[in-house]
């Protein structure tokens, strides 16, 4: 049995704003039948951009219900750009917290948020490669995840349990967490002891293998233009040029993988 607080059990046995909105201003959506849980957020929005109105319909377990209706309350009576910066974990702290198993349901409520916000300005929510999520129970991404291994030499799962809190939960992520471990201990090239052509062919391979096929995914590509050193040079392609997280992209996930595959003092820049 889960350990829920006061506060979820509440929202959970009487849920707030739970329906829909005719003529709403913006509607998102959020999982997804197949998986289990899904949610369908409804905002009616006044001329000055106030949230007057939420409501929800959602599919799935008491904590999805419970994150669904705390959700609505934070954010009615709230300007459209403040509700934009709710994250998860204020989600879940609002609710007095959630187990680590169930913080999935909080992000499901985030993600339906973000829709919601991008379906009332007309935009599309794009989600790129360094959003991959790892540990969906603390929601740690694998990006989160490198970064943390690398600097603070975590050197075993327990390490990076204790550390970031992936893999605290239920546990299933704990061979993806090992494989992420596997590769920071593997040794890394030596870029002063090669010629530039092979510097580019190595760093090109990496690229091709690693990180060309997951920007794809969402509609992206990456293309090596130049090393110099260790300074990679880049450009973006596809739907990564214009993404708004496109620095991140570059930081998070293209500079921690080829430091991870090639050199830890790789840095890489767009052009």
């Amino acid at each position: 049995m889960w350990d829920y607080s006061e506060k979820v059990m509440e929202h959970y046995r009487n849920p707030k704003n739970v329906g829909s909105i005719d003529n709403a201003d913006a509607i998102g959506e959020a999982g997804s039948l197949a998986c289990g849980d899904m949610l369908k957020l409804f905002l009616k929005v006044n001329k000055d951009g106030i949230i007057e109105d939420a409501k929800f319909q959602t599919f799935g377990c008491g904590s999805a219900v419970a994150s669904s209706s705390i959700l609505t309350e934070m954010i009615i009576g709230m300007h459209i750009d403040e509700a934009k910066k709710i994250t998860n974990k204020q989600i879940a702290d609002e609710l007095g917290g959630l187990p680590p198993e169930k913080m999935h349901c909080s992000v499901m409520g985030h993600e339906a948020l973000e829709a919601a916000i991008a379906n009332y300005y007309g935009e599309e929510v794009q989600h790129c490669a360094e959003e991959k999520v790892i540990c969906t129970c603390a929601f740690v991404t694998e990006n989160e995840l490198r970064q943390a291994i690398q600097e603070k030499g975590l050197k075993s799962v327990e390490d990076v349990v204790t550390a970031t809190g992936a893999g605290s939960g239920c546990g299933r992520c704990h061979g993806a967490i090992n494989k992420l471990l596997q590769e920071a201990q593997k040794p890394k090239m030596d870029l002063s002891a090669m010629s530039k052509t092979q510097q580019i062919i190595n760093i090109n391979n990496v690229i091709e293998r690693f990180i060309a096929g997951e920007l794809r995914k969402d509609g992206g590509d990456i293309e090596l233009v130049d090393v110099d050193g260790t300074k990679v040079y880049v450009k973006l392609r596809g739907a990564c040029a214009s993404c708004k997280n496109a620095l991140m992209t570059l930081k998070y996930f293209v500079e921690n993988t080829l430091r991870d595959h090639i050199s830890p003092d790789i840095e890489v820049i767009e052009v």
